[in-house]
């Protein structure tokens, strides 16, 4: 990398000094900055072309550079001989003026190392071009290596030179005395220039007498820069020392057949020994054998051999050539009338201009770059020829790369896009722009685009004539895509609203609802719906194609997926404003068919959409409430499985365990005993735990002062559950509006009393959840504890013994003056993990007390039995006794939370059943 970059700057720094020491300290450089070496032209090659420009315009020019040092080598007398000849040849050039001369900018300009003056931009000699790269810059320019002509150039270029020859002859009485491949030079162009008049010859006659010309003898001795090319003269100039305008003609034969054969005159010449080769070529030239003119086309062929003829006489003028049929050629006389297009009217260049596009595409885009499109671009400063040059500058800008547009084109274009005077045609102007937009927005820079093709649109949407309205609604789809989007949105769109609302034409307000259906797919969803949706219903008119329009943009817009309406939209809206529109008057049945379709689509999808999305909230409503209910149950478990069964309570206070038996007609089926379980350490600690418990409980106060009446019969069991159901009411009346409601945990089976018979308890069943909404809970029901151990071979039973643990947590809310005892000891009494024992294997291990103990004075006597035995108490919903279960628990009372602090009313049918339940403890105990 770092040699590459020293290489650079070595060629860098020859280049710039050379360029210095050739023009350092030459007047030329005051005015004119001197670029890069390009080319090489004159007698011998011998002056050096540079690219430049003017320091005050920044016109370009190029800089013609003759170093005095590459004569260093001839003596004093030569060196001058050579300086006086160059120096006349370019005050020759300086003095005439005609197009196919090389026009100088700036003349001749000597100082002591050079020799320099300007002219029109240069791109190389034609000697260059087919191959000649003395004095040239090392490497050659690649432009220079590559160049090949075209056919079309190659005519057009002889005719050039023939139409500069006949100037010189017939105009100045001039012979030219050295044209050669060195001395035409190709200007930027292409065109093709003479130049080099070292040794022209003027007429010694008057202007008005037949001109007369007067050469000078060869000598051989002179430097070669001091005597024309040899190649290139015509053999009377060296063998008669005689000249005329026929001399040059020859020139002009021998550069034909340059010209055709890679550069290679007709005769190489032996400059030692000139006189015996001119003489051998004399030879040769009477007896031209057809190979040696096989390249030349055959349409001049006949031309090339009169103009190489011996006699002067036989040789055509230069008018005649530029009159031969070689040259009518379509491409030669189009590059011709450009070349001559300042002559011509309005009228003769608008029928040009007409043709021209049929032309281009038949000529090299060389040819059309440089040489047709400055020409086209120069004529813009004619407005009324605008509308005429403008097609054709396009369709050549098509064929442009994007460089050479932004470059050669945009340049002169910017102005154009501003025209707005003559009115005509700047209409024409903007319909010939429109129709070639997506060329205009694919080439040129966005910041171009910006400043100045978007506003040339928007004034198009605001012109005064419907057709360039319509036109312009019609193509802005095709380009859409190429706007950017803040454009569009702020700038584009609002134009079309505006020309929809405020136009008299039916066609341009139809226009524009399809302009905006069919450019829908580049804007936003939202700017969709929040500015063309609303934009639809403020739009006046009610002409079937107008509605239909609208239907359109709505289905567009409805069905786009990228789009899309949401359902409050087409709910609040959409379909309001297409629901009165399908009914109007002017629709025929087609057209209201059209209007229901889409009607009826959006109703599908709306509610189709709004019930999905009441379905998914239905369903996120049902999990959360099952996450919720499971969390619940998974407490109520965790909680109940650290508290001991009411069997080993049951056992730890009556000293005896046993199955359940049914008690049905006050007879009882004993069913067998299995034998008791030993206990492990950990149940020992947890019976210990709950004697503590017992014990603390005998010591507590009652629950409400009572009035205690004996009762001879009652053992400790049957006060304990005679004063639980007296106390019922004092029970319920506790606040539960600070305490939790317990949920059941889905899917937990509750069970119902023991069922009747003589055989052993039946195993709980699971029920669902059966409560009635209208008592105040959540579908979820009652948690159920889940069942204890089994100690019926495997048959889990479950019991629904009421929790009252919440009861303790109140007892700041009951507004009693005495205080409450600690009821947390009945929660391990009603533990439902015990399986239930029969009535008689129960009571036949009861142990009489007396009726001074605790549990007497704690609980008032039982009550009388006054209903049916248990088997007839009708069971509730979930398969609870309806009096125990639902209304003896405080949660089954709506009225406890609404009302907390009032005492609920008795159901008689529920003392009914407690009753029943009452008797049946008698018998437990009795």
């Amino acid at each position: 990398m770092e040699s590459m970059l020293n290489k650079l700057k070595s060629t860098v720094t020859k280049v710039t000094a050379d360029v210095t020491s050739a023009v350092m300290g030459n007047p030329v450089t005051r005015e004119f900055e001197v670029g890069r070496h390009i080319a090489s032209g004159g007698p011998g090659l011998c002056w050096r072309i540079y690219n430049g420009t003017k320091k005050s315009t920044k016109q370009e020019v190029a800089v013609f550079v003759f170093d005095k040092k590459t004569v260093d080598k001839y003596q004093k007398f030569d060196k001058d001989q050579i300086v006086d000849s160059l120096k006349r040849g370019v005050q020759q050039l300086t003095r005439l003026r005609h197009p196919r001369l090389l026009t100088v900018q700036h003349p001749l300009e000597e100082s002591r190392d050079c020799l320099a003056f300007c002219t029109e931009p240069v791109f190389a000699s034609l000697s260059n071009v087919m191959g000649q790269w003395d004095n040239l810059p090392s490497p050659v320019p690649k432009d220079i290596k590559e160049y090949k002509l075209y056919d079309v150039e190659t005519k057009y270029g002889l005719l050039q030179i023939s139409e500069g020859l006949s100037f010189l002859h017939s105009g100045v009485k001039m012979v030219h005395g050295n044209l050669c491949l060195e001395n035409i030079i190709l200007n930027k162009s292409g065109a093709w220039k003479i130049m080099g008049f070292d040794f022209s010859i003027s007429s010694i006659n008057p202007s008005d007498a037949e001109p007369k010309y007067t050469c000078k003898e060869w000598e051989p001795n002179l430097p070669a820069l001091c005597l024309p090319n040899p190649e290139y003269l015509a053999p009377e100039y060296i063998l008669s020392v005689s000249c005329d305008s026929a001399s040059d003609m020859y020139s002009l034969g021998v550069v034909m057949h340059a010209v055709f054969n890679e550069g290679k005159p007709v005769f190489q010449v032996n400059k030692h020994d000139i006189f015996k080769s001119f003489s051998r070529q004399l030879d040769q030239l009477s007896s031209m054998s057809a190979t040696m003119l096989n390249k030349i086309p055959k349409e001049v062929r006949d031309h090339v051999k009169m103009l190489l003829s011996v006699a002067p006489n036989v040789r055509p003028d230069a008018d005649q050539m530029t009159k031969i049929p070689f040259f009518d050629d379509v491409g030669a006389m189009t590059l011709q009338y450009f070349d001559s297009l300042f002559q011509r009217d309005n009228l003769q260049k608008s029928q040009f201009f007409k043709g021209l596009p049929k032309v281009l595409p038949k000529l090299p885009k060389r040819v059309v770059v440089y040489r047709i499109l400055p020409v086209l671009t120069g004529e813009f400063v004619n407005p009324d020829m605008v509308p005429f040059v403008l097609p054709n500058v396009l369709l050549i800008a098509e064929e442009c790369t994007k460089d050479e547009y932004i470059r050669l084109i945009l340049p002169d274009l910017t102005p154009v896009f501003k025209q707005q005077e003559p009115v005509q045609a700047s209409n024409m102007i903007l319909l010939i722009f429109l129709q070639k937009m997506d060329l205009l927005l694919t080439k040129t820079p966005a910041e171009d685009i910006k400043n100045s093709v978007l506003p040339m649109v928007y004034r198009a949407l605001e012109a005064p004539s419907v057709q360039i309205q319509e036109l312009c609604l019609n193509i802005i789809p095709t380009f859409a895509n190429l706007i950017d989007y803040p454009s569009m949105k702020n700038s584009l769109i609002p134009r079309i609203k505006s020309a929809c609302l405020q136009t008299s034409s039916l066609a341009v307000r139809v226009n524009s609802l399809v302009c905006l259906g069919k450019i829908l797919e580049y804007l936003d969803k939202w700017y969709v719906i929040d500015e063309i949706l609303p934009f639809l219903q403020q739009i006046p008119s009610r002409e079937p194609a107008v509605l239909m329009g609208v239907l359109g943009i709505y289905k567009c817009t409805f069905s786009h997926k990228k789009l899309g309406i949401p359902k409050e939209h087409l709910a609040s809206k959409c379909l309001p404003h297409l629901v009165s529109l399908s009914i109007d008057n002017n629709l025929n049945l087609n057209q209201f068919n059209s209007f229901m379709v889409v009607i009826r689509e959006m109703l599908s999808r709306m509610e189709a959409e709004h019930k999905t999305k009441l379905e998914q909230l239905h369903a996120m409503q049902e999990q959360q409430r099952s996450m919720t209910i499971s969390t619940t149950g998974n407490q109520s478990e965790e909680s109940k499985s650290s508290t001991p069964s009411s069997g080993h309570q049951l056992d730890d206070i009556f000293g005896s365990s046993g199955g359940v038996n049914g008690k049905e007609n006050g007879s009882s089926a004993p069913a067998p005993q299995p034998s008791r379980v030993s206990l492990t350490l950990e149940e020992k600690q947890r019976l210990a735990k709950e004697q503590e418990q017992a014990s603390k409980l005998r010591n507590q106060q009652p629950l409400a002062p009572q009035a205690i009446k004996p009762a001879a019969t009652s053992t400790q069991a049957k006060d304990l559950t005679s004063s639980l159901l007296q106390n019922k009411t004092s029970l319920n009346s506790l606040s539960l509006a600070n305490t939790p409601r317990p949920a059941l945990v889905q899917g937990t089976a509750m069970s119902a009393f023991p069922s009747p018979g003589p055989g052993p308890m039946m195993v709980s069943m699971g029920v669902p959840n059966g409560f009635n909404p209208t008592m105040g809970f959540q579908a979820g029901g009652m948690g159920m504890c889940p069942p204890g151990p089994s100690l019926y071979g495997g048959m889990a039973t479950t019991s629904s013994t009421p929790n009252f643990s919440t009861l303790t947590q109140n007892q700041g809310a009951l507004g009693q003056t005495n205080k409450t005892p600690n009821m947390s000891a009945l929660d391990n009494l009603f533990t439902t993990n015990k399986p239930k024992t029969t009535l008689h294997q129960l009571g036949s291990n009861v142990v009489s007390a007396p009726s001074s103990t605790p549990w007497h004075n704690q609980f008032g006597p039982g009550q009388a039995n006054q209903t049916a035995p248990v088997q007839g108490v009708p069971l509730g919903m979930g398969g609870v006794p309806s009096g125990f279960g639902m209304q003896a628990n405080p949660f089954f009372s709506p009225q406890n939370f609404s009302q907390p602090s009032a005492a609920p009313s008795v159901n008689q049918a529920a003392l009914k059943h407690r009753a029943s339940v009452n008797n049946d403890l008698k018998d437990l105990f009795g």
